[in-house]
């Protein structure tokens, strides 16, 4: 009786977190949404240029949530790519690959590979980051190989 009311108690705080954490990325999103919709149009236009994208993608890039680009964290890894190493001696790509990332519509497709572990090998399939993917593998393979001599 005692295992069930354990086991009960385990799935019941599951849940429960899994709603508490989908309430704080909620109130997150919201709160990057609204502080950037409190700026004005000449902020907001800045901010973009800084990011070298347009104020529409920086408002659609803000409605997305903190998370929105974790799935691109463990694709590079699948790869193994370091993703620390890279925005610290490419930013500029960081950034790009990130940005194609939260604005995937394949995320459930990629979700499900990661899950499966199949997503190194199927990524090509649907993934807006694949070339840059593709170069950044080739790159870290050739890295990794010892040189002849």
């Amino acid at each position: 009786m005692q295992t069930q009311s354990t086991d009960l108690h385990t799935g019941l705080d599951t849940i429960l977190n899994a709603i508490a954490r989908w309430v704080r990325n909620y109130r997150a999103t919201l709160g990057a949404s609204r502080e950037l919709m409190q700026c004005d149009p000449q902020d907001v236009a800045a901010i973009a240029q800084d990011l070298m994208i347009s104020p529409a993608e920086l408002l659609t890039l803000a409605n997305k949530g903190p998370d929105s680009a974790r799935l691109l964290y463990r694709m590079l890894t699948a790869l193994g790519i370091d993703a620390q190493e890279l925005s610290k001696h490419d930013p500029m790509v960081m950034r790009d690959l990130e940005r194609l990332c939260v604005s995937c519509a394949h995320k459930r497709q990629c979700a499900h590979d990661m899950a499966a572990g199949t997503a190194a090998s199927h990524y090509q399939d649907y993934c807006p980051n694949a070339y840059t993917l593709d170069m950044l593998f080739a790159g870290h393979e050739r890295e990794a190989k010892p040189a002849r001599g």
